[in-house]
């Protein structure tokens, strides 16, 4: 049995942007879907690692050769931090049931840090059952770093050896099973349940 049990947050426990929060950010943007998309998705790992917003926008817009006002940087920013602040119900009393059975609960996240108190605000309720809550932006390093599972095991007060890891992206668990957690990618809630019993 795995002594603690590590959580991604997005795509395990929170959503992933839903096709109306998308739409809400190409409107803001107000350029082509595709090479905005590609340079969001391409240069977000500096900005989950800490890179100021205004860095990290002036960069998107630099590389699809367009300029943001401030404006619209600030309504990009207010409108990607609610795109990433829904969660799964179901995984969320999981998260709890897990805790009621004294488990040893570990979260290790690629989060922004203008998200961090907005998202823990809207859900410090069931955060609490956490032993420990390891952002990307607060480390200074992003899965699949393996800096990131090994801070996030030592806060645990384990060895990786001793985590049972889930994340809905299959390069940050073979990372971590590079490092010897037990790791498996996230399908769905009794999975989860059956990866625990095991």
């Amino acid at each position: 049995m795995a002594r603690a049990i590590v959580f991604d947050l997005f795509g395990v426990i929170a959503s992933t942007q839903t096709p109306e929060d998308i739409r809400a950010i190409e409107r803001i943007a107000d350029v082509a879907a595709e090479p905005f998309w590609e340079a969001y998705w391409a240069l977000r790992k500096p900005y989950d690692a800490g890179q100021p917003a205004a860095e990290y926008w002036a960069a998107v817009a630099d590389r699809i050769g367009v300029r943001f006002t401030g404006a619209t940087v600030r309504a990009l920013v207010e409108a990607d931090m609610r795109s990433w602040t829904n969660v799964n119900a179901v995984m969320v009393d999981l998260v709890a049931e897990l805790a009621a059975q004294g488990r040893t609960l570990g979260l290790l996240s690629n989060i922004v840090a203008d998200l961090v108190p907005i998202f823990e605000a809207r859900h410090g309720d069931w955060l609490r059952h956490f032993t420990t809550l390891a952002y990307s932006c607060e480390l200074g390093v992003a899965k699949p770093d393996h800096r990131a599972y090994e801070i996030v095991a030592e806060r645990l007060g384990v060895a990786p050896r001793e985590c049972l890891f889930i994340d809905d992206n299959e390069t940050n668990v073979l990372a971590a099973r590079e490092l010897g957690m037990r790791a498996e990618v996230f399908r769905a809630p009794d999975q989860v349940r059956t990866l625990v019993a095991a």
